[in-house]
């Protein structure tokens, strides 16, 4: 298997449960990029996974599920949401009483105080904001709806040029620019390195990893995915708790 490229998700698939990286998938991964495979992250989140993963174990990252991508330090890759275009989303979402947020790096324009036990200590900044009157682009819009009525209120007022999609844990919506998605990202990444797509192994194991799994050459869903993963995967191995990724490297690359 001539793989040149990783890219890994990172909750429920590098991370451990508690958002921690085992020390045998550190050694898998150094021992990849040792034989000069390019490796990369892929994530929902935004400034907060600078604080959570080994920076010095990746060539490249890419954040906002898609909607920015970094390779060697530098951006190859954006695409951003204007706040005017989904104003009428964003109203009637307020309305309706939903938690949201307007999200551009570190920053998040939001209509909800974050509580204290979120921990904001992955330098984020939160401000009150006029979405009459908020007019700026952003990476990522998300929500945080309580019930299946407040989601179809978000799918109702979606508009052309952007898409919706639900991760499995505590109904997290994203509202995204239409390419804004992990495969884009990473076909931006590997195009920077001269990488073909059949030449990269990734894995995931929610519904915003279904692109990247499917754009890849081989697509590894963790044994932890949610059956739509694994249905469009090439292998599953185990799970996050048990070094998934590092078992599957160990056998297939290393």
């Amino acid at each position: 298997m001539d793989i040149k490229m990783i890219a890994v998700d990172l909750d429920g698939t590098l991370f451990r449960d508690d958002k921690t990286v085992s020390d045998r998938t550190i050694t898998a991964l150094k021992k990849c990029r040792d034989k000069g495979i390019k490796v990369i992250y892929a994530t929902a989140r935004g400034n907060s996974a600078e604080q959570l993963v080994p920076g010095y174990l990746f060539d490249g990252c890419i954040r906002m599920n898609g909607a920015v991508a970094y390779a060697d330090g530098l951006q190859v890759y954006s695409k951003r949401i204007s706040t005017s275009e989904v104003k009428n989303l964003l109203l009637a979402a307020d309305n309706a009483g939903i938690r949201f947020s307007a999200e551009l790096g570190g920053s998040h324009y939001t209509n909800f105080a974050f509580p204290e036990d979120w921990g904001l200590d992955f330098n984020t900044r939160y401000e009150i904001s006029d979405f009459n009157t908020l007019d700026i682009e952003v990476e990522k819009i998300w929500a945080l709806p309580e019930t299946e009525a407040e989601i179809e209120v978000l799918k109702k007022h979606m508009q052309k040029g952007h898409y919706i999609i639900t991760a499995r844990d505590d109904n997290f919506t994203m509202i995204m620019h239409e390419d804004a998605k992990k495969a884009n990202a990473v076909d931006a990444l590997a195009n920077h390195w001269n990488i073909s797509s059949s030449d990269i192994a990734a894995f995931g194991d929610d519904l915003i990893d279904i692109s990247m799994l499917e754009f890849c050459g081989v697509g590894i869903a963790m044994g932890n995915a949610i059956d739509e993963v694994k249905s469009v995967a090439d292998y599953i191995c185990d799970t996050n708790e048990n070094d998934g990724i590092a078992k599957w490297l160990e056998e297939y690359i290393i």
